[in-house]
């Protein structure tokens, strides 16, 4: 974050603790400066997936079958849990998906009235390619901060985490 973004947060603290002395605006610190990142990773992040013509989603789609490991098959309430969007919404991905050839839907082994979605080889090799670019961007975007700063913060956010996510 730069000096002028973090001051942008920490002014509009300053800004409530004026105009509302009562309130305790601190939260903003940390609420608005994760919302804020979020906003900036995603834009710094998104067009490795755009130039692979891919929407929001659908590489979660592609990296939930990948890690799976072989055969690379989910089904759709296994990525719906994987990927912590509804069943609804992998639905529509894995159908954008298929039309491009990146997955495939076919009959379960193990339940004839279930399906499951599988990578193709073009998907597994774009997945492939993609994550690898992936984790460089963010390595890059993490570079300038220190390993125990990075060991802090992931402890930091897992807790966060787990205390919101209960």
């Amino acid at each position: 974050m730069n000096e002028e973004n973090e001051d942008r947060v920490g002014s509009i603290v300053a800004q409530w603790r004026r105009e509302r002395p009562e309130l305790d605006p601190d939260p903003l610190l940390i609420i608005g400066r994760i919302q804020w990142l979020a906003e900036v990773l995603d834009a710094a992040l998104r067009p490795l997936f755009a130039e692979a013509d891919l929407g929001n989603g659908e590489f979660d789609v592609l990296a939930a079958l990948r890690r799976e490991g072989p055969p690379y098959t989910l089904t759709a309430g296994q990525l719906s849990q994987r990927m912590l969007v509804t069943t609804g919404a992998v639905t529509k991905r894995v159908d954008r998906l298929i039309a491009r050839g990146l997955v495939s839907r076919s009959v379960s082994d193990s339940d004839a009235r279930g399906r499951v979605v599988g990578l193709t080889p073009a998907g597994a090799a774009l997945t492939d390619r993609l994550i690898e670019q992936h984790l460089a961007n963010e390595a890059a975007i993490l570079r300038e901060l220190p390993d125990a700063d990075r060991r802090e913060l992931e402890r930091l956010l897992a807790t966060l985490t787990r205390i919101v996510g209960s």
